[in-house]
């Protein structure tokens, strides 16, 4: 059984077909340079040409960066504010002529964390974050989500955390990974205290580079890079086309 998965972010959209059974990608990913200004239209065609890449006719399951409800983005950080009350799972279902299922970025990556990779059997509360463009959040409880979290909004140094602890926020002010940690470390501790988690997952693009950044945090929480990696969205979205 298989599914193609498609992962929007704020810099590249990316997409595979997923064994659903495995979490294995079925061929090589497919990346493409997210549409300057990120608007929905320009966003649906990059889709479009992903899904015609592969010849795919069946399930798509699409992760994207905002709260999803029933299929609708209910804000823009990272995207074009023509987003918001947008009818996501229409407007690609329509581009792509299959059907489509929209969620949030970093619930559908946790989903393949918990599936498949450095969650898998974890009982308590886990949390993943997706530090990239911005920071996602996805929090599971015993396997089961809390969906559409939004704690890359959290306050810290009076603006989003994620503006402060963000993989962008480290290129942009070209932070050594000393101080990134220190930083990242800071939030942590603040959803320490608000979660008292079981587990931390790392996950994003900056995860491919985990060992010079995990191991100079200092919480008491264990944190482990995401399995997938920078993949867990693709694979999480698929698996995401099949929920109920």
């Amino acid at each position: 059984m298989q599914a193609l998965g498609i992962d929007i972010g704020g810099s590249g959209i990316k997409g595979a077909p997923v064994n659903l059974q495995t979490g294995e990608l079925l061929a090589d990913r497919v990346r493409i340079k997210t549409p300057k200004g990120a608007k929905p239209e320009p966003i649906a065609e990059v889709v479009a040409e992903i899904v015609r890449s592969f010849k795919w006719n069946g399930r798509i399951g699409v992760g994207f960066p905002a709260p999803i409800k029933n299929g609708v983005a209910m804000m823009a950080a990272n995207v074009s504010q023509k987003w918001v009350g947008t009818n996501a799972n229409e407007l690609f279902s329509s581009a792509t002529g299959c059907p489509c299922k929209t969620g949030n970025d970093a619930d559908v990556a946790g989903m393949a964390e918990m599936a498949f990779g450095a969650g898998k059997g974890q009982q308590g509360t886990v949390v993943m974050l997706t530090l990239g463009t911005g920071i996602g959040s996805a929090i599971y409880y015993n396997g089961h989500l809390v969906p559409n979290t939004e704690f890359g909004h959290l306050q810290m140094d009076g603006m989003d955390a994620e503006h402060r602890a963000s993989d962008a926020a480290r290129q942009r002010e070209e932070m050594s990974w000393k101080k990134y940690a220190k930083r990242l470390n800071k939030y942590l501790n603040e959803m320490e205290k608000l979660f008292w988690p079981d587990l931390f997952i790392i996950g994003g693009g900056i995860s491919k580079q985990h060992e010079k950044f995990l191991p100079l945090l200092a919480l008491q929480t264990r944190v482990v890079p995401a399995q997938f990696q920078n993949e867990a969205g693709i694979v999480g979205a698929a698996l995401f086309s099949q929920s109920d």
